[in-house]
């Protein structure tokens, strides 16, 4: 059968953008290669037109250097619509791709949200509250089992005289623990005579005669 209808050809694949843009870019960076040696050309013929005087040869050169330049213009402007067209092209799959991009992410976020339905319907809202309940009163529960093993017993019953009491001796007991040597001191210091100075000397504590200035008298020889 293949021999007397003959076999369809396989279809060609569609045109891919990004292999359009790769053959667009290619042949702009050729023609830029070429562009690139018709100014070194161009670099030649002029060096030399320095050299030379005005004459036919160097009008021929001229004639050269023009030729080359217009070669070089027209190469330019392929270059500029191949370069334009790439750049069209890339817009263009660009916005493709977002298109496709977006469209996969709301594919996804549509999954997502049926998978949350359900999910959502295997949730019992009744099953959590009663379990936030029986979490409360297994909370109270254990609060009051605390409060029972840290009851006391057998402490004695007070009142507020008795804190007025132990305050007040708590106060007494400050006072005692405080450093009074300084008062001791005072008290082993020289006593001060009574008597007025030039006065009849008066016995210390110690029963020894002193001066008016406090000191012991020597006696008389």
């Amino acid at each position: 059968m293949n021999r007397l209808f003959g076999s369809s050809k396989p279809k060609a694949p569609p045109p891919n953008m990004s292999d359009c843009i790769k053959n667009v870019d290619s042949r702009s960076d050729s023609i830029e290669k070429k562009i690139a040696k018709l100014d070194m050309e161009l670099k030649k013929y002029k060096d030399q037109m320095k050299k030379m005087r005005d004459g036919p040869s160097k009008n021929m050169v001229k004639q050269r250097a023009m030729r080359v330049l217009k070669q070089k213009k027209m190469y330019e402007q392929q270059m500029e619509n191949l370069r334009n067209q790439s750049f069209n092209m890339e817009q263009a799959n660009f916005a493709t791709q977002t298109l496709k991009d977006t469209k996969t992410t709301v594919d996804a976020m549509k999954l997502g949200v049926k998978e949350m339905k359900k999910e959502y319907k295997k949730v019992d809202l009744d099953q959590i509250e009663d379990l936030q309940d029986d979490m409360e009163d297994m909370m109270e529960q254990a609060n009051e089992v605390q409060e029972m093993m840290g009851r006391t017993y057998g402490t004695p019953e007070l009142d507020e005289a008795d804190l007025e009491a132990e305050l007040d001796a708590l106060g007494d007991e400050m006072f005692l623990d405080e450093d009074n040597s300084y008062l001791d001191e005072a008290i082993s210091a020289p006593s001060v005579p009574e008597s007025e100075i030039g006065g009849d000397s008066v016995a210390s504590k110690d029963g020894v005669a002193v001066d008016e200035f406090g000191l012991p008298q020597i006696p008389a020889s």
